[in-house]
C-alpha cells in the first residue's frame, strides 16, 4: 500500500499542489500585457507594507517600460521589476512571504540581461538603504550621497555591463 493510500491519497496531491508552487517562470513584456500583475506586487509591497503613495508609486513611465515578473507554478505574481529606456531598473519589488527565496536576483539578472541585449552600457537604479548590500553583491556601486525619495532613505547605484 502506497503513502498516498495509507492517508487517504491527500499527500500525494499536496505534494504535488507544492511542487507546483514552486516552480517559477519570468516573463517579460509590457504593461499592457503585465502590468495588471505588476501592480499587485508593487501595491503590496510598496503602498500596503511600506505606505508609499499610490500617485508616486504607479506613474506614466510604466507605459515605456520592459517589465519583468516572477510567476509561481499556480500563475501568482511574486516579484516584479522594471527596464526603462534611459537604463533606470526601478520597482524592484518581492512579496513579503516569497522573499530570500532568490527571487529578487532572478528578476534583477533578468533585467540586467535585457539592458546588455539593449546595448546598455550601463544601468542605474534608486536602491531603498535596506537593500544596498544585495545591489552590491549584484555588482553595482554606490554613486553620490544617499538621499530621501518618497520619505524612505535611497542611494543611487550603477552596474557597468559588459559589451
Amino acid at each position: 500500500m502506497s503513502d498516498d493510500s495509507l492517508l487517504g491519497g491527500h499527500s500525494g496531491n499536496a505534494a504535488r499542489r507544492r511542487r507546483e508552487a514552486e516552480k517559477i517562470v519570468v516573463r517579460v513584456g509590457a504593461w499592457e500585457q503585465l502590468g495588471a500583475a505588476a501592480r499587485r506586487v508593487r501595491t503590496a509591497v510598496f503602498i500596503e507594507e511600506q505606505g508609499i503613495p499610490a500617485a508616486l508609486e504607479m506613474d506614466a513611465r510604466d507605459a515605456t517600460a520592459t517589465h519583468a515578473v516572477a510567476f509561481d507554478g499556480k500563475g501568482v505574481p511574486l516579484a516584479t521589476g522594471r527596464l526603462l529606456p534611459n537604463a533606470h531598473i526601478g520597482r524592484m519589488a518581492v512579496l513579503a512571504a516569497h522573499r530570500g527565496r532568490g527571487l529578487g536576483a532572478t528578476i534583477l539578472r533578468t533585467l540586467l540581461a535585457m539592458a546588455h541585449g539593449q546595448g546598455m552600457g550601463a544601468v542605474r537604479l534608486h536602491a531603498q538603504a535596506s537593500a544596498i548590500g544585495f545591489y552590491l553583491r549584484a555588482g553595482f556601486v554606490t554613486e553620490g550621497e544617499p538621499y530621501q525619495e518618497a520619505g524612505i532613505a535611497h542611494q543611487t547605484m550603477v552596474h557597468a555591463l559588459r559589451k
